[in-house]
């Protein structure tokens, strides 16, 4: 699947920063900060919307207040018979995988895992690897995030000190 991206300007890279910022600000707010009326924000806001610029809204919460203690990145090598359909057939039954790519080099995929404890990541890697085309995984355990206000690190939102805000 292909798509082009639609273009924008400067001030809807501005409601973007600020919805990236705090996706639950009013439209009043929005529009305060970057100088238009509400209603003109709504309609950048639904015209983004439409042109899967912006691509939904959503709570961000710390895994380890729901018992995700233990993250890991698997490198996955498959058999060359396993298209990227059939590899996200699989990542999408394990709800401990919270991200998951194809990527270039050695391995054929990399999956972001979160897991209650060691035993639990162990239990998940197991699951991975029964798959028959799956050939070898290797593991990185996270010890700690260089980037504790990251998405990836679990932050309620993304930090606008040099963030990705920053930089639409």
């Amino acid at each position: 699947m292909t798509s082009k991206a639609a273009p924008f300007d400067d001030l809807d890279r501005k409601i973007m920063a600020a919805l990236i910022d705090n996706a639950r600000a009013s439209f009043a707010e929005i529009g305060a900060a970057v100088g238009l009326s509400s209603t003109a924000i709504k309609r950048r806001v639904d015209r983004l919307r439409e042109n899967n610029v912006i691509t939904g809204f959503t709570a961000t919460v710390r895994p380890a207040a729901l018992g995700w203690l233990t993250e890991a990145y698997v490198e996955v090598y498959c058999d060359s018979a396993a298209p990227p359909r059939r590899l996200a057939e699989v990542v999408r039954n394990h709800p401990e995988i919270a991200a998951a790519m194809t990527v270039t080099g050695g391995a054929d995929a990399l999956l972001h895992v979160r897991a209650t404890d060691v035993e639990h990541f162990e239990e998940v890697l197991e699951r991975i690897r029964t798959e028959p085309f799956i050939r070898k995984t290797i593991s990185y355990m996270v010890l700690s995030h260089l980037l504790p206000d990251s998405p990836e690190a679990g932050a309620s939102r993304p930090s606008t000190k040099g963030g990705a805000a920053n930089r639409l």
